[in-house]
């Protein structure tokens, strides 16, 4: 009877660099494999690698879902993963582990590839010859839980006391965002960072700078399940864009968002996207682009740089306007022209971007035209 090996596959560095393909290949020969992808910000790099039919990404899974999923029908899973660092990949696996609440056959592969990539045995009851077996053909040392537990538990605690917790995390270097459940809140100052919460609000941190715009946005939170990214969510600088051809009707469907955390994956059937706030144009104008789908972007200047690069749709239009004003007319276009609700239809594009113009124009504040966000 064939081994079924399910594989987790998370974030985009694992798979722009090829690793993600080439270890699926390899452990296809010892099984039957069936992949998924864990987490969000993966999903643009399948595409661009042309790996949907092998990497499903039709559901929108954290890790453990992802892992839990698998878990129901295969033998043994590998969760493949690039972490920043040993340390943060590390604590990537021990986390997600945590969070998948059962007893899994989990193997973890981590930076191969790099001086530093290795294999975590996360269970004792795996086959250590067939780890060892898959070792030897990527290259790779194997470690196991015992080896690593007491320091990701010492760099990723958290404390409880009455209704204030406070959380360490791993792996940060001056000037990274923070991004806590897609939201960026704040910048790293240091190269330790404690995030501190009280009665479900973020209060405080230890070596980085509050965004309290981003903490507005938040708003209630259980810091000790919040998921928290530092840095870039995408680092490759060598990217290519796969575009996906979308045919638009007479009749165009435009909607509106101002949120970044949500999943722009779902407006990936929709004519026009206006969005609010410049990392939430800028996100979505890279993962539309790939769809053929043009934005309408309202901007202030304050860019976090959540990616490395940035692609947008020739018919585009990004408006920057003066700073703290981005909200303020966000919520004014959402009231006149969608009537308060998230889509409407229109018959012109270009009539509709006049008409967010003449909106700007009668606040009699200044604005600007900006070709591109990120400045190479």
């Amino acid at each position: 009877m064939s081994l079924k090996i399910g594989i987790i596959v998370h974030g985009p560095g694992i798979i722009d660099t090829g690793e993600a393909k080439r270890i699926i290949g390899i452990l296809s020969n010892y099984g039957e494999v069936s992949c998924r992808l864990g987490g969000t910000m993966g999903r643009t790099a399948v595409i661009d690698a042309n790996l949907e039919d092998i990497i499903n990404i039709e559901d929108k899974l954290l890790p453990s879902q992802s892992i839990q999923l698998l878990s129901e029908d295969n033998d043994i899973l590998f969760l493949l993963n690039y972490g920043k660092s040993t340390v943060t990949g590390h604590t990537f696996g021990y986390k997600v582990l945590n969070n998948v609440g059962k007893q899994v056959n989990l193997v973890q592969i981590e930076r191969p590839g790099e001086s530093d990539g290795i294999i975590i045995q996360w269970n004792k009851f795996s086959d250590i010859n067939l780890i060892k077996r898959i070792a030897h053909d990527l290259k790779l040392p194997i470690t196991n839980y015992d080896e690593v537990i007491d320091l990701v538990e010492d760099l990723t605690g958290y404390s409880r006391e009455n209704n204030r917790i406070e959380r360490k995390v791993a792996g940060v270097s001056p000037e990274e965002n923070i991004m806590l459940n897609g939201i960026i809140i704040g910048k790293v100052t240091s190269n330790n960072l404690t995030i501190i919460s009280e009665n479900n609000q973020i209060i405080e941190m230890k070596g980085g700078i509050i965004k309290q715009h981003g903490l507005e946005k938040l708003g209630d939170v259980d810091l000790s399940k919040a998921i928290i990214k530092t840095g870039l969510l995408r680092k490759s600088e060598n990217i290519n864009p796969r575009i996906i051809n979308h045919e638009r009707k007479d009749k165009l469907k435009v909607m509106f968002l101002d949120h970044a955390a949500e999943d722009i994956y779902k407006y990936k059937d929709i004519d026009l996207l206006v969005t609010i706030g410049d990392d939430t144009t800028l996100l979505s104008s890279d993962i539309l682009y790939r769809f053929s789908i043009p934005i309408i972007g309202i901007t202030d200047g304050d860019l976090d740089k959540v990616v490395l690069k940035g692609f947008r749709h020739d018919d585009s239009l990004i408006i920057q306007v003066k700073s703290g004003y981005d909200d303020i007319i966000g919520n004014i276009i959402h009231e006149l022209l969608f009537k308060s609700e998230n889509y409407l239809i229109i018959d012109d594009m270009e009539e509709f971007k006049e008409k967010i113009i003449s909106i700007i124009n009668n606040q009699k504040i200044s604005y600007k035209f900006v070709d591109k966000q990120l400045v190479d």
